[in-house]
């Protein structure tokens, strides 16, 4: 029986376009070994819809893409539009109406990638961050008053609810206890940060005691840097806020090898809306149209999409493929050190899927 999926490709800006053809190309081709069926429905949001039209999307974009089953974005930003108007006028204006909180980015060194760091061959670097995605430094509050004037001001307010930050601690916890270590990293700024940041201390302590079986600590965001560089086998499970997670995943995809081989996964757990797919390389616009952008990220990514969608066998076939194919130093793209194309890596991995007899 063929199991039908309904995906919304919103491709967006610069390397976008590319690699999500690619992630839509290797994903027909594994619906051909799994029996599933993706439909795709194609959405030209982005940079330059905003230059025809003034909008990032339509006002009716939501509703056009609330009915599918996920939805696999590829990149937001372009040189000649301000930076905070194609974030909030796309990313976020799905994320935060769909309440997609949970922004969860696994993290490993995968076969035949070289991390920077020394002594580091593979297993000691294997983490999942999971990123407070709807509130705190990017919940949208605060404004300017007094424009171009001595006195003018600006302010950004990080907002943090108890519902919100209960939410995020429950969903890190339970992700942990289902991960073989069971244990979490609870990342924070509480020294500093006297209320915000203590009320999120204080709620983690709270949420633990629901998980007796889960080993957790905390841990200042400055000294986490350190522990990410000197000591990453000591983590596993990572959780923290918008902005410090932002930040640290980051950190982790340039200590696995390269930002472009990192996936993102914008979860509403609660399924009452979509959730959303995207690799964190951005729209990379000094590689877009040269044909070299490494599609991995996007691969993987959609690996957690398949997982999203109750298809675990078509993930597990494409991490298969994903890792054969970064195991080959001459399938590797030139943020690898390689000089392999996006074309010869993508005709690789659906190569793989179809030579998998697993």
């Amino acid at each position: 029986m063929v199991r039908p999926h309904r995906i919304a490709a919103i491709p967006g800006d610069g390397i976008g376009q590319e690699v999500i053809a690619a992630g839509i190309e290797v994903l027909e081709a594994l619906a051909e070994r799994e029996g599933l069926r993706f439909t795709f429905d194609h959405f030209d949001w982005g940079s330059a819809y905003y230059r025809r039209h003034g909008v990032m999307m339509p006002a009716d974009g939501l509703a056009a893409i609330r009915d599918h089953d996920a939805i696999f974005f590829g990149a937001v930003g372009a040189p000649d539009v301000p930076d905070h108007v194609t974030l909030w006028g796309l990313r976020l204006a799905i994320c935060q109406p769909f309440d997609q909180y949970a922004n969860v980015r696994p993290t490993r060194i995968l076969p035949g990638i070289t991390s920077p760091l020394r002594n580091v061959s593979g297993p000691e670097l294997d983490w999942v961050i999971v990123r407070e995605n709807s509130e705190g430094e990017y919940a949208g509050v605060g404004g300017r008053v007094h424009r171009g004037l001595p006195e003018e001001v600006a302010t950004d307010v990080s907002m943090m609810t108890r519902a919100g930050v209960a939410r995020i601690m429950r969903y890190a916890f339970a992700l942990a206890r289902s991960r073989p270590r069971k244990l979490l990293t609870v990342v924070t700024k509480s020294n500093a940060q006297r209320h915000a940041m203590v009320m999120w201390d204080e709620i983690a302590a709270e949420v633990a005691a629901e998980f007796p079986d889960v080993t957790w600590d905390k841990m200042l965001v400055d000294a986490m840097t350190m522990r990410m560089t000197l000591r990453p086998e000591t983590l596993d499970t990572v959780v923290a806020t918008n902005l410090h997670a932002d930040i640290l995943s980051d950190l982790a995809a340039a200590l696995a090898g390269s930002l472009g081989i990192a996936p993102t996964a914008n979860i509403n757990p609660e399924r009452r809306f979509p959730s959303m797919f995207e690799p964190i390389h951005g729209s990379a616009f000094d590689i877009t149209g040269k044909g070299i952008a490494n599609p991995i990220g996007t691969f993987w990514t959609a690996t957690l999409m398949l997982d999203h969608l109750g298809e675990p066998r078509a993930a597990a076939r494409l991490m298969r493929a994903i890792e054969r194919v970064t195991a080959d130093p001459s399938l590797h793209t030139p943020d690898l050190g390689g000089q392999a194309t996006t074309r010869q890596v993508t005709d690789a991995v659906v190569a793989a899927i179809r030579g998998d007899n697993a």
